[in-house]
């Protein structure tokens, strides 16, 4: 399907310069798209393919001053990036609007409800007393286990397991793969050094407008349930542990680990690969650098690096002296030097 410079600048409130009838059925990068699609310049340090390239249109701030003339038409917005992200998000939306129905084979239990408009794909498995809201898709192969509850609009990319008794909110997106639901980690010591396996009896509930990248796994609590909040976003090969809750507008990177019962705030930022031990209490704000292991409370608003986790300022100071160690050891033999012969001769 094509679409105008015209039309698309009415979609992200933006201003033509150049053919309004230009039109496009794609996307490209703008180093390499080519004609009929469509780009965005945001980076400054890609300004010189807007000269070269083949783009069709593209779509740059208002605040750019061109050098030289341009053949795409360009739309005009103030904000490039979140204007061609929104646009985005609109191509993906009428995709996903055309996705409607139930292919087979499936297996639905017959006490299974769900809305006349939500798509289920080939394979899925929806079991006893699951509940499907209305917009909501299903891929292929997603597996929903007893008493799931799937809110509107939410969409399940294929192989995502839902696990009994597991809620998910609206608006919500889960990459493939991810596991929901799977029980905590917890083992009780024996007198004669085995362990016993603690039932893992309480729930997931993933709240609104929060998005799961591929492979990540969020258990189950032991009693009550672990929590993710409005807003929050996992990366990919994220493990949260049980009866953990993360705050809303959360953000957390790729391979990060948060042990058991840890409460992370609101509006918290977490690096890649980090680690946060089990019944910690992190503040809202804090910002926990990558690859930092986190041990100790943080209170609200603090930034922390390293393992073990410390003050980023403070760190930072030691690694710029850390730089300068071989310059200072000079410096000491220098004035040792300097002292020897400053000394009295007998």
């Amino acid at each position: 399907m094509l679409f105008s410079a015209s039309q698309i600048a009415l979609l992200i409130n933006g201003t033509v310069e150049g053919d309004p009838n230009a039109t496009v059925g794609s996307f490209g990068k703008i180093e390499e798209a080519g004609e009929g699609q469509l780009s965005f310049l945001a980076n400054p340090k890609y300004e010189e393919y807007l000269y070269t390239t083949k783009a069709t249109i593209i779509i740059v701030n208002e605040s750019l001053e061109l050098r030289q003339a341009v053949s795409p038409a360009l739309i005009r917005v103030k904000d490039a990036y979140s204007a061609f992200a929104a646009l985005l998000g609109k191509y993906q939306e009428f995709k996903q609007q055309q996705l409607k129905g139930i292919q087979q084979p499936v297996y639905l239990s017959a006490t299974v409800s769900y809305a006349d408009d939500v798509f289920i794909g080939a394979f899925a498995y929806l079991g006893d007393n699951v509940k499907v809201g209305e917009g909501s898709k299903i891929y292929p192969g997603v597996f929903l286990g007893d008493n799931v509850v799937v809110g509107k609009n939410t969409t399940l990319h294929s192989g995502v397991k839902i696990l009994h008794s597991c809620q998910v909110g609206n608006n919500v997106t889960i990459h493939a793969g991810t596991v929901i639901g799977s029980d905590g980690f917890g083992f009780a010591p024996q007198a004669d050094g085995s362990f016993s396996k603690v039932p893992q009896i309480g729930n997931v509930i993933i709240e609104d407008d929060v998005e799961i990248g591929a492979n990540s796994t969020i258990d189950r609590a032991t009693i009550g349930s672990t929590i993710i909040k409005k807003g929050a976003k996992l990366d990919n090969l994220i493990q949260i542990a049980h009866n953990v809750e993360i705050g809303h507008s959360t953000v957390v990177a790729a391979q990060a680990g948060i042990s058991g019962s840890t409460k992370v705030g609101n509006g918290v930022m977490i690096g890649g690969q980090a680690g946060i031990v089990g019944h910690l209490h992190i503040g809202d704000g804090a910002k926990i650098n990558a690859q930092s292991g986190v041990s100790k409370d943080l209170e609200p608003g603090k930034a922390v690096t390293g393992s073990p986790a410390h003050d980023y300022t403070s760190a930072l100071r030691s690694q710029a002296l850390s730089r300068k160690l071989p310059e200072l050891e000079k410096r000491i033999k220098e004035l040792e030097q300097v002292i020897v012969q400053l000394r009295p001769t007998v």
